[in-house]
């Protein structure tokens, strides 16, 4: 199965925010009511109902003052955080293109992907208890179709591809700007990368994490402390089995009374 890659090349990026209506358009988000906070950032974070967001950072470099506009949403990771601390089968499933997906049937509303996320990207309806997130237009990628947001960008700042073809496309538009390829950690990959300017760096810009990897916490729950959880459960479960076949099941005695009329 082929992996894909949504590439955002930041230098190119204008701010328009057609690719933040375009989700909304395509996964029938509702419209939500904002107001100003001194930011062109409208709104003001991802929510429930807002998978994609235009960012807005004022940078100074150097004495100078940089605007830099950036589409945020699910990094959609090779090694999913999420999928690894989620506890309920079929909520996060990384798919074989390399999105990840939400399915809100499964969603138990325990908040434990909003912590595990490196990039602080889902979303929680406490009225409803469920999660969401950017799935990368799966039902779309499925059918040969590009992403929603990738067919609205009318700058050419957001592209899709075959895995292999956008990492070298990532890589030769860095150098030729003299920019760098955001995530840039072989040990945590994913399926969405950045090409930022020439001397802005990740630590630069608002709602990023220079340096994403899987959270120790998570690590340590899934491979150490559930698995042991699990197998304290099995000895409890096998040692109740194990006495009603051999002590037969409990019987209530009556009460005797004694005395009498």
């Amino acid at each position: 199965m082929a992996e894909y890659i949504k590439l955002i090349d930041v230098s190119k990026c204008t701010g328009c925010r057609g690719c933040q209506v375009a989700c909304k358009n395509w996964n029938s988000l509702p419209a939500e009511q904002t107001m100003f906070t001194g930011s062109l950032q409208n709104p003001k974070d991802l929510t429930y109902n807002t998978w994609t967001l235009i960012r807005f950072d004022e940078v100074v470099k150097d004495g100078q003052l940089h605007f830099v506009m950036r589409h945020d949403a699910c990094m959609h990771c090779d090694w999913p955080a999420c999928v690894k601390a989620c506890p309920s089968p079929g909520a996060l499933v990384k798919m074989p293109e390399g999105a990840v997906v939400h399915n809100p049937t499964y969603c138990i509303g325990c908040k434990a992907c909003i912590a595990a996320c490196p990039f602080d990207i889902p979303r929680n309806n406490p009225e409803l208890e469920k999660m969401a997130k950017c799935t990368l237009c799966y039902d779309r990628i499925t059918e040969g179709k590009q992403p929603a947001c990738v067919t609205a960008c009318p700058t050419g700042c957001l592209t899709f591809g075959l895995k292999e073809e956008m990492v070298e496309k990532a890589h030769k538009r860095a150098e030729a700007i003299g920019g760098t390829v955001y995530p840039n950690n072989p040990k945590y990959e994913t399926h969405v990368l950045y090409v930022l300017p020439a001397g802005i760096a990740a630590d630069d810009l608002s709602h990023t994490n220079a340096n994403p990897s899987m959270p120790l916490s998570v690590l340590l729950w899934k491979n150490l402390f559930k698995p042991f959880t699990l197998i304290g459960m099995g000895a409890v479960i096998g040692g109740a089995f194990l006495h009603y076949l051999t002590k037969g099941p409990h019987k209530v005695h009556e009460k005797k009374e004694e005395g009498g009329e």
